[in-house]
């Protein structure tokens, strides 16, 4: 093992005897499962099914969603487990997994979680989604024999310049993967760079399965709604409320009965982002409350979990937030168009390059630069239907265009599955 993996493995040694006070921590943030912590430190209480076993791990709801079409299809022929290390995620799971199919919360990146985790679960195969990698699980599976995989497979420019920098320790963890299918020829050219015997197998997130909706709840906030225009901003960072409450105010000028939708991306930020609203004059109604949007209501904050897709429903246009701001590098568009959302965003799109890319160049989105340029182009869309038939219309042309990402991913894994059958 090269020296960074060891030094690595050290410090996770050194870290198991705080990993308890590490999860209270986090669970007092509201951010793990109280009744579920045990599985975080590798030691399930769930029996494990009979025979061989699929593992699949994604970071968060948006690499799950991604994943769907991939777990059910091999969920028909063997048991499949899916970890992820978010709330959010989880309850995704609980909503959306298969028959056969179940989810665990991965646990902590340590030496010993590590191994409690894998001698129990026994994987026949283990498949990392998206940029998803974790040096002691991965050095034990692969320790282990364990056929390992990557799906989906995404490395940004900034990853590869840190993997670079520890040629050794990349190539001891990616050289040994049975596959990887990268998302673009760009990822797949990196993880080739890094020692992966990488193919591209296009992008799953343009087939993942639709974000759910509530279609009671739905129905309850199209008649509070009515005919109103509705610009959302969905998955929101400091920042861009900000600029979401300046458009708004800027917009009521020419719609004085446009409703300003926000969903940030942490639902614990709704009380931060009401304040926010008083400053400018707005009072925001909070979906965390029960409150609904009122006729008198502006701007109307949808500050909780799991209910995106309802409101890329309700929207006539959206902005798709974590692109106004350094740091976050955009969200995917892909769940607004698949529920015939037209699309914004702005220029800080990174994570999702690719994707924005090729919206661009088939003029399925309008990418803006600032909150001027935002306020010009939301005015446009919102006072032309044709305008916005266009984007959607455009965005089903793209998604269509991506339909066999899931039959060449597939025809890839079914080496691995027919041996694990």
């Amino acid at each position: 093992m090269p020296l960074p993996l060891r030094l690595y493995r050290g410090a996770g040694h050194l870290f198991q005897p705080f990993a308890r006070l590490f999860l209270d921590a986090r669970l007092a943030r509201g951010k793990e499962d109280g009744a579920r912590l045990h599985e975080r430190l590798g030691q399930p209480q769930r029996a494990r099914p009979d025979g061989e076993l699929v593992w699949c791990h994604a970071a968060s709801v948006g690499e799950t969603l991604s994943l769907l079409p991939v777990i059910s299809a091999i969920a028909k022929s063997q048991p499949v487990m899916l970890t992820t290390g978010t709330l959010t995620s989880a309850q995704l799971a609980a909503q959306r997994l298969p028959a056969n199919a179940f989810h665990q919360f991965v646990p902590l990146d340590t030496p010993g979680a590590a191994q409690r985790f894998l001698r129990y679960w026994r994987p026949s195969l283990a498949l990392f989604v998206e940029s998803e990698i974790w040096p002691n699980l991965m050095h034990t599976l692969h320790a282990e024999d364990i056929p390992v995989g990557v799906v989906n497979g995404r490395m940004s420019a900034r990853s590869f310049a840190n993997w670079s920098r520890l040629p050794k320790s990349a190539a001891s963890l990616f050289s040994p993967l049975r596959l990887c299918l990268a998302q673009s020829p760009e990822d797949a050219g990196r993880f080739q760079a890094l020692g992966a015997k990488a193919e591209t197998s296009g992008n799953l997130k343009f087939v993942g399965m639709p974000l759910p909706r509530d279609a009671e709840v739905e129905s309850t906030f199209r008649a509070m709604i009515a005919d109103r225009p509705v610009l959302l901003f969905a998955s929101t960072h400091p920042g861009e409320e900000a600029i979401a409450l300046q458009v708004h105010q800027a917009l009521r000028e020419q719609k004085p009965d446009l409703l300003t939708i926000i969903v940030p991306r942490h639902p614990h930020r709704g009380g931060e982002i009401a304040r926010l609203a008083a400053e400018h004059g707005e009072i925001a109604g909070r979906r965390s409350t029960g409150h609904l949007p009122e006729r008198e209501d502006g701007v109307y904050i949808a500050d909780t979990l799991g209910e995106l897709g309802l409101f890329y429903s309700i929207a006539t246009l959206a902005l798709i937030g974590g692109s106004l701001v350094p740091g976050v590098g955009g969200h995917n568009p892909v769940e607004a168009m698949q529920l015939d959302c037209p699309i914004l965003s702005g220029p800080l799109v990174a994570n999702a390059r690719h994707i924005y890319a090729e919206l661009e160049t088939a003029e399925a989105a309008v990418m803006v630069s600032d909150a001027q340029s935002l306020i010009r182009e939301a005015a446009r869309l919102l006072a032309s239907e044709e305008a916005r038939a266009a984007l959607v219309q455009a965005g089903r042309t793209v998604l269509a265009r991506h339909q066999d990402a899931l039959e060449r991913t597939m025809a890839a894994l079914s080496p691995y599955l027919a041996r694990s059958v």
